[in-house]
């Protein structure tokens, strides 16, 4: 039985029905103005990039500098999932979400200062590469690379088209599925033609957009209610009218304003979001290729450390304007919003278990002013469309670097570029066909749907790649085991969580304690400690690898000149504890350490033979028809050589010049401080 309850700041719990929410003619002015100025930034990316090999396509011709690096890593990671999840979150639970964002910081720390120096040393493009050159074999890198789509196709494609689609079936009406499509007509036209240069250079101008307009919907959000100062008291009265009888059901929080919160009955309890978190968020900054990528694109480390302190300072901004923006739009709307009941639910937001993912788009249309609604719109859109694309580029450079490559060891540069963009569209279906599963998950809270998927599949990894860095002795059988266990036992989890689904407020949890007292952060800690002792245990167990194999492919040796000698590929799929010297090093495409014609002795006596990196000139070209053409100017083919990149333009000296490491090191430690603050006043 539903019972009333009177929020005594506001009744406007209507306002997200009213017919003046729907946009105006200036608003489309607004999103027309924002479409075309990223069309012309895509167009112009891909005319001044090199797009017909693997280099130029997949790392942008390794010439970025840190501000467009530091501005794709930030909108790499805040997608429209971002603005509906967090927001969302905020709804429900306070604050504490916004933890997530801040933690970022500590780890943009470990991206720059640990990881990228290893990867960058090592001359990979992706990283199931660099753990194929450190562990040999082939079963490492297939594995990560197929893990990482389907975690790109959970957690990240699905997820930022259901939260895109929200916005403009909000705006205009239209059909969830209808609005995703139009979506990926606009985002794959540059991302399928323009490679890495043309997604950085549309994340930064992507950036600005979101960072005016949400810093704009900030400052309105807090002038509705009568100033940030209002915010908590207003906050904790929100309560909705209808709601069960006896329950405390749609009542905020008591620890609403607090991020560290009780470790038994938190929502987010503070060990697993200090150190549970901190293990999700080293797999996702520095050890996916998503992220990673970006760094790896720029044009030398002080770069690349430049960049990631950038991202980490905007990092501090979604607190305020995504996670408090949420809070207020439960203040200004909080039947909409804030609902329990499933017939209220369905009534506001079409879904049984709650409207918290339709916070942010209604308080947008709800509030804003004629034209700024528009602004708003454009940069959700935006978020949506830097996050895809930077997606599809980095699930692409997978599948055709790690996977195509070892189904056609012969393919051409074109056929390359044309399987990295097929690609494209497959994972698009499949992500939309997963977004039904999304509509339902969570209890309705997308943020939450999406740390628990990564908190399932991502330790094991996070894992690995730190494990590898930081211990020489850790070998392949090790590595690969401990990676299987811990995929078999996250999976479990993971199904688990789909059959046992949350209760909704006010219902008995007859979930097993697995599910229903192990908080997913909780469990990341668990399955990092399984994956670990396996790992070790193996390793132990198995001949280490020779330390002639590892030169810049571990932190103690980044720095290391002496030749590396490729560890022998003798590993199948039933596993073998023995490894020899190689004739190849690492993944497609920089191979080899040494130039052209070279040849490497190993330890045996017996030459290896060095990879071969230019393909040769063919003797004349034929005259291509006026279809053809356009098609390779369309694609960049009109762009390649007819060579890949020597192994000697690949990024290997890591050494800094002075000056440019000093300001980075200080941007960086301020960077830190200012993270422990923001913890500690909000503790």
């Amino acid at each position: 039985m539903a019972s009333m309850s009177t929020a005594s700041y506001s009744d406007q719990t209507t306002a997200a029905l009213l017919p003046d929410a729907n946009l105006e003619t200036w608003d489309f002015v607004v999103i027309g103005v924002y479409f075309a100025f990223i069309l012309a930034v895509g167009i112009w990316a891909m005319c001044s990039t090199n797009r017909g090999n693997v280099d130029g396509f997949f790392l942008a011709g390794r010439h970025i500098t840190w501000f467009p690096v530091g501005a794709s890593l930030f909108s790499s990671n805040i997608g429209s999932g971002s603005f509906v999840g967090l927001a969302g979150t905020g709804v429900v639970g306070g604050i504490a979400v916004g933890a997530f964002e801040w933690n970022a910081m500590l780890t943009l720390f470990f991206l720059g200062w640990i990881f990228a120096p290893v990867y960058i040393a090592a001359g990979v493009v992706t990283m199931p590469e660099y753990l194929e050159a450190r562990f040999g074999g082939q079963r490492i890198q297939v594995y990560l690379s197929v893990l990482s789509m389907l975690l790109y196709i959970l957690t990240k494609v699905s997820a930022d088209l259901y939260s895109g689609a929200i916005f403009i079936q909000e705006a205009l009406g239209w059909n969830i599925y209808l609005s995703m499509v139009l979506l990926l007509l606009i985002t794959g036209l540059y991302t399928v033609t323009g490679g890495l240069a043309a997604v950085i250079y549309t994340d930064t101008a992507q950036t600005l957009i979101i960072t005016i307009g949400s810093v704009i919907m900030m400052a309105l959000s807090f002038e509705s209610i009568g100033g940030y100062d209002q915010l908590e008291t207003k906050y904790m009265q929100a309560v909705p009218r209808l709601r069960p009888a006896n329950t405390t059901c749609g009542e905020p929080r008591e620890d609403s304003f607090s991020v560290f919160r009780d470790p038994v009955t938190g929502d987010l309890p503070w060990p697993g979001l200090t150190f549970g978190l901190t293990i999700l968020a080293t797999w996702y900054w520095c050890t996916d290729q998503v992220i990673v990528q970006r760094t790896l694109a720029a044009k030398n480390l002080s770069h690349a450390k430049g960049g990631c302190v950038l991202a980490g300072f905007i990092k501090i901004m979604p607190m305020y304007t995504i996670v408090m923006v949420g809070m207020v739009s439960r203040i200004v709307l909080t039947d909409a919003v804030a609902c329990v009941l499933p017939e209220e639910c369905m009534k506001y937001c079409g879904s049984t278990v709650g409207c918290s993912n339709v916070a942010y788009p209604k308080l947008v249309l709800a509030t804003m002013p004629t034209g700024a609604k528009g602004l708003l719109l454009a940069a959700m859109v935006a978020a949506f469309m830097s996050s895809l694309t930077s997606v599809f580029n980095s699930a692409s450079t997978l599948f055709t670097c790690d996977i195509w490559t070892k189904i056609r060891k012969n393919a051409s540069q074109r056929e390359l570029m044309i399987v990295g963009r097929v690609f494209i569209l497959g994972m698009v279906g499949v992500s939309i066909a997963w977004v039904p599963i999304i509509q339902e998950a969570a209890s309705g809270q997308l943020f939450d749907y999406i740390q628990a998927i990564t908190s399932y599949l991502g330790p094991p990894i996070a894992t690995i790649f730190v494990t590898a860095v930081f211990w020489p002795r850790l070998n392949e059988p090790g590595a690969f085991w401990s990676l299987l266990i811990g995929m078999i036992i996250g999976i479990t989890r993971m199904i688990l969580d789909f059959v046992y689904t949350a209760p909704l407020c006010g219902e008995e949890d007859t979930r097993p304690l697995v599910v229903s007292k192990v908080h997913y952060l909780y469990f990341a800690l668990i399955l990092t400690g399984c994956t670990l002792i396996v790992a070790v245990s193996v390793s132990l167990c198995t001949p280490p690898i020779a330390s002639e194999h590892l030169y810049r492919l571990t932190f103690w040796t980044r720095l290391s000149k002496k030749k590396r000698i490729p560890i022998e590929q003798t590993f199948e799929l039933h596993g073998s504890g023995t490894q020899q010297n190689d004739e190849t090093e690492g993944g497609y495409p920089n191979a080899a350490m040494v130039s052209d014609n070279e040849e490497m002795t190993n330890e045996n006596g017996k030459h290896a033979v060095v990879i071969e990196t230019h393909e040769s000139h063919p003797p004349q070209k034929k005259q291509k028809s006026w279809l053809k053409r356009g098609f390779d100017l369309f694609c960049g083919f009109d762009d390649q050589t007819s060579k890949q990149p020597s192994p000697d333009s690949v990024i290997l000296d890591i050494n800094e010049k002075k000056w440019p490491a000093l300001i980075v090191n200080i941007a960086c430690v301020l960077m830190l401080a200012t993270m422990v603050f923001l913890f500690a006043y909000y503790a």
